[in-house]
């Protein structure tokens, strides 16, 4: 079953609760409507053949209305070709059921989200952070978290508890230094002391090592 013959049997079974395709560089995009994006990727792993869930990701559309959405790529292993759904989260209720009864994989994609962008997945089997510790009252994957982050408290539990600092702009990890000549100052980099940063700034002419 092609591609085309899939989309055309989704839309006829969820009938308006599936947008026309949008093709965007070889890639196929599908926007279901939130309340029947389970039953929708039953629908296409058990009928359709779409078998693996590569990717879950959630987006801030910061500045649009619905401002998240969630993301799913899909994959069939028999047709070798990839769908994309879309389901959009507003924002005074930022609630998608999960689809890990679908695909196991999905557990720790949707606690990614949950983590990022405070998207909650009804039905999660344990739906907590991942990558921040829990307490933790930010999600930094948001548009309005400032990148040089924001300052928290960390739990006792941690190594030297203390609180994480926002990081400094100049020199950080993902900033390059501003005014930098070498291709090797143009790069991001993260400087090791204080004092050396203070010497790239004062001598930034100055050759560097390899």
């Amino acid at each position: 079953m092609n591609l085309r013959a899939v989309i055309d049997r989704l839309k006829v079974r969820f009938s308006g609760a599936v947008s026309d395709p949008v093709e965007f560089r070889g890639e196929t995009t599908l926007t279901v409507s939130r309340e029947k994006i389970v039953a929708a990727c039953t629908f296409l792993k058990k009928d359709c053949g779409f078998d693996m869930l590569t990717d879950l990701s959630g987006v801030d559309n910061y500045g649009e209305d619905p401002r998240y959405e969630v993301d799913y790529l899909l994959y069939s292993l028999a047709e070798r070709c990839h769908l994309r759904l879309k389901v959009r989260v507003p924002e005074d209720d930022m609630v998608v059921d999960s689809v890990t009864a679908v695909w196991r994989g999905a557990d720790w994609h949707e606690r990614e989200a949950f983590d990022m962008f405070g998207i909650r997945f009804r039905g999660h089997p344990n739906l907590k952070r991942i990558l921040m510790w829990e307490g933790y009252p930010y999600h930094p994957l948001r548009k309005d978290f400032p990148v040089a982050g924001i300052s928290a408290e960390l739990p006792e539990t941690a190594v030297n508890a203390d609180t994480v600092r926002p990081a400094p702009m100049l020199g950080g990890p993902f900033v390059p230094a501003s005014g930098a000549r070498s291709s090797i100052r143009r790069e991001p980099r993260q400087y090791d002391t204080l004092a050396e940063q203070q010497e790239k700034l004062a001598h930034p002419t100055k050759k560097e090592s390899v």
